[in-house]
């Protein structure tokens, strides 16, 4: 008979729509998700990063020219020049690129500005001689190496405090149990991304940072969805095994999850295929941390949450016992 009250409750809080068992799987795909996370610390381990200029230090020229001309050839021609490994772009169009050179053998107590102005020479004239004679040096920009790696350290550190500020807001707002699967979900997201970028050899500079912390952001809104839909059914629900509850809440925001994710990977994909070379790295990685980020939610934050005890006590609200309360009663 209490079945039979308990599923009735079920199919009428979910308006008679099946309800989905998605944690049914949860196991597996938790335990697929931690052998990801492990996988993605060894690559990082053995492989390390393809650190771009923003962290090695280096010298970065963006000229614009007057007709589109073959990459190919101003690489030779820094070669020829002396400069080893250039990396030559486009951004924006085929007359606008971007150059980069790393770090020379010159003292970093040199005045960064003599250099730019020195190397803006040499490139201008390069590039006026060789390729374009009306070329045009819009920007230089010298980054030393203690500069870069005090990037790299800052960079580090604002995912890390973004991770533990979560913890704290979830857990207050929420509850511990959601905040810790919260925070292992977040973390599961970076870690597997950093692992593809590492994987891959894709190069890191800030903007792959950036993307870092918009999947932060992107995961936890989702995840937040999820959490305040199942304290809504936790109240709500009375005869309700917490299995199941978290089942009708997934089942409930995935339309929601779904239109989410795909707008927003839409609109990556147009920033990567028509964003130009500056905005591949930043699409990219944005784009594997929303696929990451949506699954997590229901198979990392959710079935976490689950398995750490999670119930509907923890999400009524304390019983106030009103003073004389015991003696009103027995006077009647």
């Amino acid at each position: 008979m209490v079945n039979q009250k308990e599923n009735h409750d079920v199919r009428e809080l979910n308006h008679g729509r099946r309800v989905l068992d998605f944690l049914k799987f949860g196991f597996i795909a938790f335990v697929i998700s931690m052998l990801l996370v492990v996988a993605s610390f060894v690559i990082i381990l053995v492989k390390g990063f393809n650190l771009g200029q923003d962290f090695t230090g280096g010298t970065t020229v963006e000229l614009t020219v007057t007709k589109p001309i073959n990459l190919d050839d101003l690489r030779n021609s820094l070669r020829d020049e002396g400069y080893h490994e250039p990396i030559v772009q486009y951004y924006g169009s085929s007359k606008d690129i971007i150059i980069r050179l790393p770090t020379t053998n010159q003292s970093e107590g040199s005045v960064s500005s003599a250099i730019d102005n020195a190397l803006g020479v040499k490139i201008s004239n390069l590039v006026h001689k060789n390729i374009d004679s009306n070329a045009e040096i819009k920007r230089i920009e010298f980054v030393g190496p203690t500069v870069g790696s005090e990037l790299a350290q800052d960079g580090i550190l604002a995912i890390c405090a973004a991770l533990i500020c979560i913890l704290i807001y979830i857990a207050f707002r929420f509850e511990w149990r959601f905040g810790t699967g919260a925070v292992v979900a977040l973390a599961h997201d970076v870690v597997i991304t950093a692992g593809y970028l590492s994987l891959f050899n894709r190069e890191l500079d800030l903007t792959i940072i950036a993307a870092m912390l918009s999947i932060i952001g992107y995961s936890l809104n989702d995840t937040i969805v999820v959490f305040d839909r199942i304290r809504e059914n936790f109240r709500k629900i009375r005869r309700a095994s917490p299995y199941d509850v978290i089942n009708i809440s997934l089942t409930q925001t995935l339309h929601r999850t779904l239109m989410t994710s795909g707008t927003t990977l839409a609109v990556v994909i147009i920033l990567y295929i028509f964003g130009g070379s500056m905005l591949k790295g930043f699409s990219e990685t944005l784009g594997v941390g929303i696929v990451l980020g949506t699954i997590s939610s229901i198979y990392v934050a959710a079935y976490m949450s689950l398995k750490l005890g999670v119930k509907r006590e923890h999400f009524m609200p304390p019983k106030v016992e009103v003073e004389g309360a015991d003696q009103n009663a027995i006077l009647r």
